[in-house]
This record gives structure tokens, C-alpha cells and sequence, in this order.
């Protein structure tokens, strides 16, 4: 007999409590959630329960609030981050909380909002939050993300269905893509973490100097960090607790090395950023530093992406994935990172993730920078993956290995 919707819900709240942040007993656990998304996020309250959680706090955000910030605030309130409760937050994860992030809402939220002004609030953001995303970037903890339907969203993807259809085709693609329509959802997603575990093994063995890309508007070669590490599937935090951060999740990503990235490369996707959307980017790099960028929509938020810091410009993350992913395979834009990430092969622009370097919890911020890691107050993926990509592993002899051919997998 098919599962209700409000079956598959619960499931989708047990494989992000049980598995993808992987809760531990006496563990604390924040979730972060759109207001609108509060009965997901009692859901994953109980199931935290359920394991032995210590204790569930749940922060909600509200977007008409956040409009209301930008026609209403002052410079200073749009300028203004609470420094409390990024203490209390920081307090929280040092004493070992985890962490599950409900992502949904309007992707287009900001879309009539002056970009000046969401450009401000975003650098104030980030900087102000560096020490949080450390935690979640460098794996201190257990974490994950996951989605959750609005009807704006819904509307993006489904364009002409009503708010109704739209969102439940939306759910059934998030359903799908989660394997929490699969008879044994948590079974499911271990085997599939397993495999992609699998393939960072095998990449991890091959010890590439870099990545060469090939494809429409693209040539791009990436080296690698030092003692890069290519991560896929599960993730292990320091604390000693296995999670799988991102549902779904179909990547093997490493780490560029901040100073040999050279060539052009185009966005295959268009990017939700800053509640804006951003679209057809094209960029050149020279000796790791983006020193041009366009695009076709959305410009101007995205070079205020790009002038956050003087690491913004570098990139942090590249991520393998084939054109054949389960997301990918929906044949939908989702206009959310999440999934749109886990369809075609990406780049991140700013922050690099600590777990990608072998050592970097021992390694000084000198040290970390000579090695190639990029320290931002900003980690931002984008799409450069379809299937007409041509992927080579590069080492430092010079000799190759093809790794995806027309955007699949050509070897092992």
C-alpha cells in the first residue's frame, strides 16, 4: 500500500535525525527552520528524542520579517548581526550540539530589494558568522541539511500549477531524490553513501595534482591542495560521530589548491544567491583569483559575492558528480544549491572545508594557506556540470586519467 504524504514526512524527519545528522543520546540538537516549516522540524524534534537527545532547540526564521528588515530598517539595523546569539550558538556547538538546517523558503525572496542593501547585510552576515560555519565546515561536529517545500518555491519549479499540485510534484521529487520512497529509506541511503565512499577511495588513491575541465565555455584546470583529501557520501566530525551531511547528496568533492586555478569556466545552472537568482555566469581565472566575472542575470549580486573578502575570488570546493544522478535524473531546476548541486559537477566559490586536507586541524593558518587551503567568511557552490563535461585527472607529471566523459563516469 503507498505511503501518505504525511508518512513519507515522517520518514524524511527519521533519515535526517537517525542518519544524516546521526544524533547521538545526550546530545543537544539546534534546528534552524522557516517558520512555515514548523511541522517538519516537530517531527525531527521527536525523533531526537526518540535516539536520547539531551535537549531540542528550534530557531525559526520568518521572511515577511526579513522583508519588513529591508524597506523598514535603518542602515544600521540592515548593517546589524546579534553578536548574543552567534555566542550562544558557538557556546552551544563547542559543547558538542549538533546541528540539523531545514532549507527551504522563497529562493527569490530579495528579488525587488535594492542589491546594495542585500550586499551590506549578506558581507555583515558572513564575517559575523565565521566562527559557526567553522564548525560545520570543518566537521567539529555532526550536521545536516535538508529541504523543505514552500509554495513560492514550488511555483519556480512548476511553473502555470497551482500552489497545490506544484508543491505536492515538488515533495514527490524531494521524496524521490531523499530514497525516502524506497522501502527501507535508511538502507537505501546507507548502500548509496557506501558507494560514493567507494569512489573518493578510489580518487583518494590516484593522488591527482589537478583537475582538468572541458566543455562549453569551459577549460578550466584545477590543482589540487596539498594532502587534498576527496571526501563523498559519509562524513566523519571530530567529535567521532558518522553523519551524511547533505540530503540528498550524489558528489565527491577535494579541495583547489588557492593559487593554480587558471582557465574560463560557465555555470550550467542558474544560482540562487543572496534571494536572488543569478544565471548564465562566466568566469576567468588566473593563478587561482576569479579577474573576471559576468552573468547574464543577477550580476551585481554576484560580484558582491565576490568582493566579500579578498578570498572570495578563490575557490574553495570542486565537486565531481555525474550527469546521471538521481537529482539530475528528475530532470528538474530546482533553483536550490542543495539539489542543484547534487546534479551536475560544481565549484565554491571562498571558504575551503577543513576535512578536505589531510592534517588541517594541526596545521597553523600559515600553514594552511601554504598548502592551498582558502580561508573566506564566504562558501558559495556553483554549477559547471552537464553532459557534454570531459573531466581529466592531471598528475604531476603530467599524465592523465579521464574521469568523466560527455558528464559520466569513464573510469573504474
Amino acid at each position: 500500500m503507498p505511503r501518505s504524504f504525511e508518512e513519507k514526512l515522517a520518514l524524511y524527519a527519521k533519515l535526517a535525525v537517525r542518519l544524516g545528522v546521526n544524533v547521538q543520546p545526550g546530545q543537544e540538537l539546534i534546528i534552524s527552520a522557516d517558520i512555515n516549516d514548523a511541522p517538519f522540524a516537530r517531527l525531527a524534534t521527536a525523533e531526537a528524542y526518540k535516539v536520547g537527545a539531551k535537549n531540542v532547540t528550534v530557531f525559526y526564521s520568518d521572511e515577511v520579517n526579513i522583508l519588513t528588515r529591508y524597506r523598514e530598517g535603518s542602515r544600521e539595523a540592515i548593517e546589524y548581526t546579534a553578536g548574543w546569539f552567534i555566542d550562544g550558538m558557538a557556546r552551544a556547538m563547542e559543547e558538542n550540539a549538533c546541528r540539523l538546517v531545514v532549507h527551504g523558503g522563497n529562493p527569490a525572496l530579495l528579488k525587488q530589494v535594492d542589491p546594495e542593501l542585500v550586499r551590506i547585510a549578506s558581507k555583515a552576515q558572513a564575517i559575523a558568522t565565521q566562527k559557526l560555519a567553522a564548525f560545520i565546515g570543518n566537521f567539529t561536529i555532526n550536521w545536516n541539511i535538508v529541504a523543505s517545500v514552500s509554495p513560492e518555491w514550488a511555483r519556480m519549479v512548476f511553473p502555470g500549477e497551482s500552489d497545490e499540485v506544484a508543491m505536492a510534484k515538488l515533495w514527490d521529487a524531494i521524496f524521490q531524490c531523499s530514497h525516502v520512497d524506497t522501502e527501507d529509506p535508511l538502507k537505501s541511503w546507507q548502500d548509496h553513501c557506501d558507494e560514493l565512499a567507494k569512489r573518493k577511495d578510489w580518487l583518494n588513491n590516484l593522488n591527482f595534482y589537478s583537475l582538468h575541465f572541458k566543455g562549453p565555455g569551459t577549460d578550466l584546470e584545477i590543482g589540487l591542495a596539498e594532502n587534498n583529501r576527496f571526501i563523498g557520501g559519509w562524513g566523519q566530525a571530530r567529535n567521532g560521530v558518522r553523519c551524511a551531511p547533505n540530503i540528498p547528496t550524489e558528489e565527491v568533492f577535494g579541495m583547489p589548491h588557492r593559487l593554480r586555478v587558471n582557465g574560463v569556466v560557465s555555470s550550467t545552472k542558474p544560482l540562487s544567491l543572496r534571494g536572488q537568482i543569478v544565471d548564465k555566469i562566466q568566469v576567468e581565472f588566473k593563478d587561482g583569483v576569479a579577474v573576471k566575472a559576468k552573468a547574464e542575470q543577477g550580476e551585481s549580486t554576484l560580484i558582491g559575492l565576490l568582493d566579500t573578502d579578498e578570498s572570495a575570488r578563490r575557490l574553495g570546493e570542486v565537486a565531481l558528480v555525474p550527469n546521471s544522478a538521481a537529482v539530475s535524473r528528475t530532470g528538474l531546476l530546482f533553483f536550490n544549491t542543495l539539489y542543484d548541486e547534487n546534479a551536475a559537477c560544481h565549484i565554491a566559490f571562498g571558504r575551503c572545508i577543513g576535512e578536505n586536507m589531510t592534517g588541517y586541524e594541526n596545521l597553523s593558518p600559515e600553514q594552511r594557506l601554504a598548502a592551498g587551503a582558502n580561508e573566506s567568511a564566504v562558501h558559495v557552490d556553483w554549477m559547471i556540470g552537464s553532459g557534454e563535461i570531459d573531466i581529466d585527472g592531471v598528475h604531476k607529471d603530467g599524465s592523465r586519467v579521464p574521469l568523466m566523459r560527455s558528464g559520466e563516469w569513464a573510469s573504474a
